[in-house]
């Protein structure tokens, strides 16, 4: 079955502790926690402060995705704030191996997020030192957007090199994940789904979360 990972960013922000209630009773396995600039992507979300009120609010694995440039900056606040995995974009640095390693080094998991245009092969030389692979399926910076129907080669694309290089990377798919196109993502290799506006705008989020994690079982 497919870890389910909810995207706070599409959470009611008047009145978040209802959200984390009710993902806390669900069958979600992650809090999936945008952190955005306003520079990298073109919007700005929150940073380690609200992380700190996520942490205190569950127990469930804390998945904080950094949209942010220089992020080897705050990587010891968010750890902090208590991220348990850390997933920086290789777009916005300039010494990917070692803001990994500085990850690595807090005690935690590190991931590395691809924008749709970055190829696979520029991990290459990372591979075996990551935790997790967040390919974004919309570029990112906002919730809502519909899914880049070019992903599904590149997860099926990521899923050999994970393979050819001996890595226990985890393949994450971030952006327009719904029940309608998870059982493509997760055939064609998604260990992790990302999903904000299809949990969130739910009718019956509970449900659809449960949805989502059988999804696995059918493929």
């Amino acid at each position: 079955m497919p870890i389910v990972a909810p995207s706070l960013l599409s959470a009611n922000f008047l009145n978040l502790q209802a959200d984390c209630e009710l993902l806390n009773k669900s069958e979600a396995d992650w809090y999936h926690l945008d952190v955005m600039d306003g520079v990298f992507v073109p919007n700005i979300s929150f940073g380690p402060m609200l992380i700190h009120f996520f942490r205190k609010a569950t127990a469930k694995t804390c998945d904080v995705h950094l949209m942010i440039e220089k992020p080897e900056r705050y990587l010891t606040a968010f750890k902090e704030a208590g991220a348990d995995i850390i997933t920086v974009h290789a777009e916005a640095c300039i010494h990917l191996h070692r803001t990994i390693q500085q990850i690595k080094e807090l005690g935690i998991k590190a991931g590395v997020a691809l924008n749709p245009h970055t190829p696979v092969a520029s991990l290459t030389n990372v591979i075996r030192d990551i935790d997790l692979v967040c390919l974004m399926s919309v570029n990112p910076g906002f919730g809502g957007q519909q899914f880049i129907p070019s992903t599904l080669p590149k997860i099926t694309e990521l899923k050999k090199l994970i393979s050819q290089y001996n890595s226990a990377a985890l393949i994450e798919v971030d952006g327009g994940v719904t029940l309608e196109n998870a059982p493509s993502i997760i055939e064609a290799g998604a260990d992790v789904l990302v999903a904000g506006n299809t949990v969130f705008k739910s009718k019956d989020p509970l449900q659809t979360i449960a949805s989502l994690k059988r999804m696995g079982t059918n493929t």
